[in-house]
């Protein structure tokens, strides 16, 4: 594992959960209040260190970023972060009687319910694209818990205070629910039965058809996805991963003088590409794949995300042009689905 400055925050963050749990729930030591008389202190202490652990959420994202410092150990650990924090304070809330245990219920279901369709999704290859509804539920959560604290905190305005908590955390548990139903709603091709990549074997197998691809963004992964499927070998004949303008003109048989002067996000790179995977592979159809999953754009400003699809017959060539959002790994696998998606669309078409 890299270790870096970004996991370092993350890991602190963790550690110092336990701290604010103690100075929420924690009486002071006889040795530094033996009277009580400085406990009112006690719920400011817990407040200030529950908002510096909330605010460090921004600080290991932006290390992360800025420094190129994105890791696998990050990407697990930095949400799970938050979620141990809320659920500290939560917890702590019950044992104070300040709020019911079925909202913390609430609260876990739907984490449970999430964690599961995201390991499902994983198990598939397939990256289910995050919403604003997720970040605004965290937010929503925290500024509640901050107010519960601030209530117990100013004893004076515990009244008004216990009330516009209990608003915003209504509005964090609607977000909460909400944001579940739109995770799930993403994942219904996770949880359907049918498979994009075993049809494409199946219906080929049925036609007698081979079927190759030629690859830039996606990295084999279109290849990978099929070749999962047992009985792949009888129809697909092979994969070409071109990412440099040399492999895609040389091999491929690209345009090199319109690849210099127009780059390889279009749609004739695209076709090209298929045309020149169909005619090497020796297969009768091929899809190709070409575009920009990011971080960083290409010499000709390429929008991230712009992807361009192509697939061959021994007829007929086509491309489609799409414009997907998220992440590297999001783009990428948007990519190879919409890439399945084609080529079963195509077969089907086959006499």
């Amino acid at each position: 594992m890299k270790w870096t400055s970004a996991n370092t925050v993350t890991v602190i963050r963790i550690l110092f959960v336990p701290v604010f749990v103690v100075a929420l729930l924690s009486p002071w030591p006889r040795w530094i209040d033996g009277s009580g008389s400085i406990d009112f202190i006690k719920p400011w202490v817990a407040l200030l260190i529950f908002v510096v652990l909330s605010l460090t959420d921004s600080l290991d994202g932006y290390l992360a970023r800025s420094k190129n410092q994105v890791t696998n150990f990050g990407k697990f650990m930095d949400p799970l972060a938050d979620k141990i924090l809320v659920f500290a304070a939560l917890l702590a809330f019950i044992e104070l009687g300040v709020l019911p245990s079925w909202v913390v219920l609430v609260i876990l279901i739907r984490e449970f319910i999430v964690a599961g369709a995201r390991m499902l999704a994983a198990s598939q290859g397939k990256v289910v694209a995050a919403s604003w509804y997720g970040k605004a539920k965290t937010v929503t959560q925290i500024i509640a818990i901050v107010l519960f604290i601030l209530k117990m905190a100013l004893t004076d305005y515990s009244d008004p205070l216990y009330i516009i908590a209990w608003i915003v955390m209504i509005v964090a548990l609607i977000l909460t629910v909400v944001s579940m139903i739109d995770y799930l709603i993403k994942c219904k091709d996770v949880f359907s039965d049918n498979n994009d990549a075993r049809d494409v074997i199946n219906l080929a197998t049925k036609k007698n058809l081979k079927i190759g691809c030629a690859e830039s963004l996606t990295g084999g992964k279109v290849a990978s996805s099929l070749t999962e499927i047992p009985g792949a070998s009888l129809v697909f004949m092979g994969g070409i991963v071109s990412y440099d303008y040399d492999v895609k003109s040389k091999i491929l048989d690209v345009d090199n003088t319109h690849l210099k002067k127009n780059g390889a996000i279009n749609a004739k790179t695209a076709e090209d590409m298929a045309v020149g995977a169909r005619k090497k592979l020796n297969c009768d159809i091929a899809v190709s794949t070409t575009g920009i999953a990011g971080p960083d754009t290409d010499e000709f400003d390429t929008p991230i995300g712009r992807v361009y699809i192509g697939v061959a017959t021994k007829d007929s060539v086509s491309s489609h042009e799409y414009n997907f959002s998220g992440n590297r790994e999001q783009i990428q696998q948007l990519s190879v689905d919409n890439a399945i998606s084609l080529l079963k669309k195509t077969i089907k078409q086959c006499q």
